[in-house]
């Protein structure tokens, strides 16, 4: 322990490694549902989704995505956004949800650790997506706000290099030794964020990724098994409730891949 807090951290990707879709395109009938989207933007995130599923996304899709979600926000009230988010959230998220990934979290906080959520996903989504699973912190992208309203320009885009540099300067920050620590991801465009711990596990991962879980060593782990979460973890309010949620969680889910990692994850 360092200063009251847990040396060792547990990095988690969102997209495809504790969800099972692309958690910004997944809000995309609640946007258009509150005036934000037309429906060839729904049919167009549709599409884009169902890509996303079927090979996750490498870096020219990224670019392209970002782009894509950049250009069709600008000018959108932020807090209508965290609004709808926050009335939606139970409903679009707890069905994608692995429970694989609860399970992780679960004993990862029962060992000690924070587990901090690692997104190319806007802060609006990412922020209580977080607070829903348990998180302790997140990192995500950030996009510029003017008047309350987004421009269409990025602040931070926690993507690539980006997410394993926002790590080291998180780990700065509150104390983490990244050598002990853990990461998931699912992408080849997380290789760096894997890179960046001494503890990396591909998760679901794409051709890319797979080869260089081979070559470097890394644990490869399968998550299959989408839950409806709010009956699992009930939102977080003190630590001591957190803790005490995170470890029933675990209790109640713990399955094959809670075994696989057990003794890692307990050393």
């Amino acid at each position: 322990m360092l200063g009251g807090v847990s040396t060792s951290v547990a990095f988690f990707d969102l997209d495809k490694t504790i969800i099972a879709k692309s958690s910004t395109l997944a809000f995309s009938k609640p946007f258009f549902a509150g005036g934000l989207i037309n429906r060839r933007s729904v049919l167009r995130s549709a599409y884009a989704q169902f890509v996303f599923a079927l090979s996750g996304a490498d870096a020219d899709q990224m670019a392209k995505m970002r782009a894509y979600l950049t250009e069709l926000c600008a000018g959108w009230d932020v807090q209508t956004v965290r609004d709808i988010v926050a009335e939606t959230l139970h409903t679009i998220v707890d069905p994608l949800v692995y429970a694989e990934a609860v399970d992780l979290i679960a004993l990862h906080h029962a060992a000690g650790r924070d587990v901090v959520i690692v997104s190319a996903s806007g802060t609006e989504v990412v922020e209580p997506i977080g607070t829903l699973l348990g998180a302790d912190r997140v990192i995500a992208t950030r996009l510029v706000e003017e008047g309350g309203r987004y421009t269409g320009e990025i602040e931070f885009y926690a993507y690539g290099d980006g997410k394993a540099d926002a790590m080291r300067e998180l780990a700065a920050e509150c104390g983490y030794d990244l050598a002990t620590s853990y990461a998931y991801s699912d992408s080849e465009t997380d290789i760096p964020m894997l890179q960046a711990v001494g503890h990396a596990y591909a998760v679901n991962p794409d051709k890319v990724l797979r080869r260089a879980a081979e070559t470097n060593g890394w644990s490869i782990l399968e998550f299959a098994r989408p839950v409806a979460l709010r009956p699992k973890m009930p939102l977080r309010s003190t630590p001591s409730r957190i803790a005490a949620g995170a470890f029933v969680a675990g209790a109640l889910t713990a399955g094959l891949v809670a075994h696989q990692v057990r003794k890692r994850l307990v050393k």
